[in-house]
């Protein structure tokens, strides 16, 4: 679902930049006058969790890979507005450091994860568990239908977004200039492991910690709950909630180098170097109901794909032998850069702060 530099035309990923903007700035206004000491770690915690989440490849139908977001719980916990933020700061970081994702498409993949998912998440689970105790099952339910919509809502995006691209820009002999596969390819290549597969673990997940927080630390679904005697502003976590949902980061980034064991690549995430040879795109065409591929590499594809290089491609750093060792310190990596990324912004509030003012 990440979608790589080179896939969507200029034009389409400035769009999709403008739609991604708007979510950020109102999710920054809405978010303003909670942004307090203690509760930018919340927000941090649910970045690391989304982008742990999505280093856990799931093997899809067609030889190709798919994952969770993480985006439900977060917009459970967070609200739209919170989970828009914390999804889309693991999205930037996973396209900055490791090369998921473009950067020229990286309004497009925050627009389709962070923002549709968020938003589609919050008001599922809203309407399912409207008027029911924190404790109810129907708010597990909520949860996992919620999670499972809002997978697919923003699989559906994407498989849009490439399936127009051989519509509306070809080159003056015909060939796609982008993404090569037209809409009858891209959803159903697209929508059908995610159905399947990768939405069931956005809903087995979003219903576990759901259920986990009913018994654990209800406080946290307070804010979302729409119950008039318990619905509240956003209150800043208590230190025992942050420690625990860091230990929950903490032993999934442990268990990340499961996340390499599915083989194969996610439908539309092929490198530019796949169209390069025969067998590549071969592997293309296999996972696209076997369609053809272009003879030769879209000339979008070709331009725009080195227009960004990750220091660390592929979750794999060069200086590291292992493959899942390396894995490992890349998710180390990124879960470390959210807490710096906390403190500094922490440091940074706390400093805005009118003096006298409470946290």
């Amino acid at each position: 679902m990440h979608i790589p530099d080179g896939y969507l035309s200029p034009s389409t990923c400035a769009v999709l930049y403008g739609g991604a903007g708007a979510g950020w700035y109102v999710s920054l206004r809405r978010m303003k006058r909670n942004l307090n000491v203690r509760m930018v770690p919340l927000i941090s915690v649910f970045a690391a969790f989304s982008f742990v989440v999505m280093l856990f490849n799931l093997p899809l139908p067609g030889g190709t890979t798919g994952h969770a977001l993480g985006v439900t719980i977060a917009a459970i916990v967070l609200g739209p507005a919170g989970a828009i933020l914390a999804t889309s700061l693991a999205v930037a970081i996973q396209a900055l450091f490791f090369g998921d994702g473009g950067i020229t498409t990286l309004g497009a993949n925050c627009f389709n994860m962070a923002v549709v998912g968020s938003l589609v998440a919050y008001v599922v689970y809203r309407a399912i568990s409207a008027n029911a105790a924190l404790a109810s099952r129907r708010r597990v339910v909520a949860a996992a239908v919620a999670g499972y919509v809002a997978v697919n809502a923003a699989a559906l995006l994407t498989a849009i977004q490439f399936g127009v691209q051989p519509l509306l820009f070809r080159d003056a002999q015909g060939v796609p200039l982008y993404a090569p596969y037209s809409l009858g390819v891209a959803v159903p290549a697209m929508m059908i492991g995610h159905l399947l597969i990768a939405g069931v673990a956005e809903a087995a997940i979003s219903a576990g910690l759901v259920a986990y927080l009913q018994a654990a630390d209800p406080a946290l679904l307070r804010a979302t709950s729409g119950l008039v005697h318990e619905a509240s502003p956003m209150q800043p976590a208590p230190a025992g909630s942050l420690r625990r949902l860091w230990i929950t980061v903490a032993f999934l980034m442990f268990l990340t180098p499961v996340g390499i064991l599915a083989a194969g690549t996610a439908w539309g995430e092929w490198s530019a170097s796949r169209f390069a040879t025969a067998e590549g795109r071969a592997r293309i065409a296999a996972s696209s109901n076997h369609q053809p591929v272009p003879d030769k590499m879209p000339a979008g594809i070709e331009r725009l794909a080195t227009v960004w290089t990750a220091p660390i491609p592929a979750y794999a750093p060069a200086f590291i032998k292992s493959p899942h060792f390396g894995y490992f310190l890349s998710a180390a990596f990124g879960v470390g850069l959210l807490i710096l990324l906390s403190f500094a912004a922490q440091a940074y509030v706390q400093r805005a702060r009118p003096a006298g003012s409470g946290e």
